[in-house]
């Protein structure tokens, strides 16, 4: 029995279909890859126009003040009617409390991630890793307040001397806020280890810790690395804490137990201040978040070339 034609089966008709999926595929794509070219090209021209800003700015202050003076006077008072523009001031005591921060946060986060992926059973794990991360929700001007109120007086009834304001309690402080990255990051890294290694590192009679330290540890080392170039990155840019706790008296010294102020502690204070608009006092801030963006610049670069090395070394 032979079956009539329908009317609309014409001769070329399922190839000028199978023509049209590809076509109607292609076009989809191009649809949802036009909102994605827009959001990278809005995050990259951002960055450009900050930068752009930064430079503007910067030259403009160069235009008034040597660099030579910018990078070697030993004080920083540009708000005084003697002036002086020494950034050295404010980069140390942004190096003294990023040290003194990466010096709590660093060993610490990195025992905590080692104990909840090697030693800590999942229920623990469920329940702490949150509680941890819970620590990064916390506004950045409580914690101001907590290292103030809370962690200077423990300091002054342990070591007698020590300021209202001072780098020290700003330090301990950042170093608290900045333990979740290290340790959240870095428990991932370790998560992402093989299984295969545990196993056979155990099949060779090691001891939990000693496939903690001598095959989780660095077969996640590029991951470890990232963890702590991110959060020293981050303390560096902390802003609040080091304005409310550390003071804002621009000091050169080594001394943690004295009122110092950071390079966005300065910002803050001109930011906020009745600095006039245009003035070589305003144009200040452009100067000081120059060099903040060129030091962060400096860290990320060290990271990629840290991670790249470390990636070679444990593929």
């Amino acid at each position: 029995m032979t079956l009539a034609p329908r009317p609309d089966a014409r001769p070329g008709a399922p190839q000028r279909r199978s023509l049209r999926r590809p076509l109607r595929r292609a076009l989809r794509e191009r649809f949802v890859e036009a909102p994605l070219l827009v959001a990278a090209l809005v995050s990259i021209f951002t960055t450009v126009g900050i930068v752009a800003v930064l430079v503007f700015e910067t030259f403009e202050f160069f235009h008034e003040v040597p660099l030579w003076r910018f990078l070697t006077d030993t004080q920083w008072t540009p708000l005084f009617s003697e002036k002086y523009f020494g950034i050295v001031v404010l980069l140390s005591a942004t190096v003294l409390t990023s040290f003194g921060a990466m010096v709590v946060a660093l060993p610490l986060g990195l025992l905590a991630a080692v104990y909840l992926s090697e030693y800590a059973s999942p229920g623990v794990r469920r329940a702490v890793k949150p509680v941890l991360e819970i620590l990064a929700g916390i506004p950045t001007v409580v914690y101001g307040y907590f290292a103030l109120l809370f962690v200077t007086p423990i300091l002054q009834a342990l070591i007698p001397g020590t300021a209202v304001f001072n780098g020290a309690s700003a330090a301990l402080v950042i170093g608290i806020m900045i333990l979740p990255m290290v340790s959240s990051l870095s428990e991932d890294a370790m998560a992402a280890v093989p299984r295969a290694l545990r196993e056979g590192a155990y099949a060779l009679g090691a001891t939990r810790f000693e496939v903690a330290a001598r095959v989780v540890v660095p077969a996640a080392f590029s991951g470890i690395v990232a963890a702590f170039m991110l959060a020293i990155s981050r303390a560096v840019g902390e802003t609040m804490i080091v304005a409310i706790a550390a003071g804002q008296s621009p000091t050169l010294t080594l001394s943690p137990l004295v009122p110092i102020e950071t390079m966005t502690a300065y910002i803050v204070q001109v930011s906020l201040g009745d600095t006039p608009y245009g003035s070589l006092e305003y144009k200040t801030i452009f100067a000081v978040g120059m060099a903040l963006f060129l030091l962060t610049l400096a860290l990320n670069v060290a990271s990629q070339s840290v991670l790249a090395r470390f990636r070679e070394e444990y593929p």
